[in-house]
């Protein structure tokens, strides 16, 4: 499935580094143009003007002039650039016209242009009478080799004013760091459904990380791959080897790994590094730290990732000529639904993104979740709707009842960096057809644009409990109220859970007789399994009285 996390891109490090090395922003003092409307080397120029008396050094600045529509001033494709290098992007702005806002809105890209992560965007510029400086320091993330940089100027009260630019300049970090001196501490893993936290508190020390490799098994054999300096580690979330990789930077704190099996246990471990590329330095020495955790007994009931088109998810027109659609560079990973009433000017609209009729009856514990992103009007014109009754055909906006549920779900402020909706318990709506529905609105007093990614709906299978196929561990004293004990024959992991899926109790087993605290769980029957590192697994039936 398609639901991964990438890498953040804007990260300020908490590592005091002086950086050297060539400013990769052509003409980035805007000393040079062909043109008084078009400064050399810059591939997006929009209402831009060549100034020279509001100028930060040398002898010209741009002039950019705000309009009723968003106006670019971009250098693309700089290239050459190291996934995992710290870059350093500044440039100085002037800003002291309510009548324009300035930001940055830059990203990185692979080698066919095609963006990597979320965009870079800064926040609005306020009026200030004097020069300012945007200076943020970034690490490219892994598949990135090029890196598009613009800003933009937006009108304020009306359109019409003016920002200046002057002095860009993006850097890349050529010093060279040794071993980091200490490994994080307090990693932890910790399951919610099926995704896994993994966290930690940042190493210390003379010598700080610039970021951290993460590696993940499925609890099948437990062999990580030491990484060997020189030699970088690229992402890897393909799970068909049982195994993952995911590069973290430093003060980050934790990373979700989403999408796992259900009921399945999984190893992690952290080392920290410092550098890139082939002067890329692993700690590897002492003992890594290590964590596991177990996926909860959820099943996927549908998912959508919009890889390629709008999938299993329908649209259905019921005002207006602008409907919903697939956007292919857009998304988390790219591959969206996006939808707007503005064409030129905001229209009109009603347009329903209707899903599959799902069987809810054999499920319990159902959720449903999404990601979006919105920008350029209020979050008032989308909303989720849901029904058991609807035909899956007919006109939504007069058939079927429809409910809304759209006040349970945190919904995006403004940008297009993608955020998650919330996990919403969808369980009073089951039925043996159930639809959901995102339902667009606006008017031609404005329209905002939405966007859609990964849409799960979640439940736990109502398979009942088989005698049969869980008498194979031996859990005494049984029932019990405080303590139980197991046997292994190796090192491993046990889990219980409650009879709807729900982990209770995930921890480490040794060979031998384990003693396992159950205070904390109330009355009730369990399901007790475990899994050793060779692999085996065996599964029993608690009662806790």
């Amino acid at each position: 499935m398609k639901k991964i996390y990438l890498l953040s891109l804007a990260f300020t490090l908490f590592v005091s580094m002086s950086l050297i090395g060539q400013n990769l922003v052509v003409n980035g003092d805007l000393e040079s143009w062909d043109n008084p409307t078009t400064p050399s080397n810059w591939d997006h120029a929009e209402s831009i003007s060549q100034e020279s008396t509001i100028v930060h050094s040398g002898t010209y600045s741009a002039m950019q002039q705000s309009a009723d529509g968003t106006q670019d001033f971009g250098h693309e494709y700089i290239t050459g650039i190291i996934a995992g290098g710290t870059y350093q992007l500044s440039y100085y702005y002037f800003d002291n016209d309510v009548n324009a806002r300035t930001r940055v809105w830059s990203k990185w890209m692979d080698d066919s242009g095609a963006p990597i992560g979320s965009t870079i965007e800064s926040d609005y510029s306020a009026d200030s009478p004097d020069w300012q400086l945007y200076d943020e320091e970034f690490i490219a993330p892994v598949g990135a080799t090029q890196f598009y940089l613009e800003v933009r100027v937006y009108k304020g009260d009306n359109p019409g004013g003016f920002v200046y630019y002057d002095d860009f300049s993006f850097v890349n970090d050529q010093t060279t760091y040794p071993e980091p001196t200490n490994y994080p501490t307090v990693f932890t893993a910790t399951t919610d459904g099926l995704s896994i936290n993994v966290t930690w508190d940042d190493a210390t020390g003379d010598q700080l990380p610039s970021a951290y490799l993460i590696l993940a098994e499925k609890l099948v054999t437990k062999s990580f791959d030491i990484p060997v300096d020189g030699v970088p580690v690229a992402n890897d979330l393909d799970w068909t080897d049982s195994k993952a990789a995911v590069n973290v930077l430093y003060g980050d704190g934790g990373y979700i790994f989403t999408g796992l099996e259900s009921n399945t246990s999984y190893a992690f471990t952290i080392f920290p590094y410092t550098n890139s590329g082939t002067d890329i330095d692993y700690k590897t020495d002492g003992s890594a730290p290590e964590s596991t955790s177990t996926t909860a007994n959820i099943s996927v009931i549908n998912s959508e990732g919009f890889d390629t088109g709008l999938g299993s998810w329908t649209p259905y027109n019921v005002i207006g000529d602008q409907v919903w659609e697939w956007a292919d560079t857009y998304g988390n990973p790219p591959g969206c639904a996006k939808m707007t009433g503005y064409d030129g000017a905001p229209f009109d609209n009603e347009d329903w993104l209707i899903s599959p009729a799902l069987n809810l009856d054999e499920y319990t514990d159902i959720t449903f979740t999404f990601e979006q992103a919105r920008n350029y009007a209020t979050n008032d014109g989308l909303f989720v709707k849901i029904s058991t009754d609807y035909d899956g055909t007919s006109d939504p906006s007069t058939s079927g009842t429809w409910a809304d549920i759209s006040d349970l779900f945190i919904w995006h402020e403004g940008g297009w960096d993608f955020i998650d909706a919330g996990t919403v318990d969808i369980s009073a709506y089951s039925s043996a057809s159930t639809h959901i529905a995102f339902v667009f609105t606006s008017t031609t007093d404005g329209s905002a644009t939405w966007e859609l990614d990964n849409i799960e709906t979640l439940g736990v299978l109502n398979t009942g409990i088989n005698d049969n196929n869980i008498s194979k561990l031996n859990v005494y004293p049984n029932p019990a109220t405080s303590t139980i004990n197991v046997t292994s024959n190796d090192d491993g992991v046990i889990k219980i859970m409650t009879i709807t899926g729900k982990l209770v109790i995930d921890s480490k087993i040794s060979t031998g007789s384990n003693y396992i605290n159950i205070e904390a769980l109330t009355s009730g029957l369990y399901i007790v399994e475990t899994i050793d590192y060779n692999g085996q697994r065996s599964i029993g039936k608690l009662t806790v009285k």
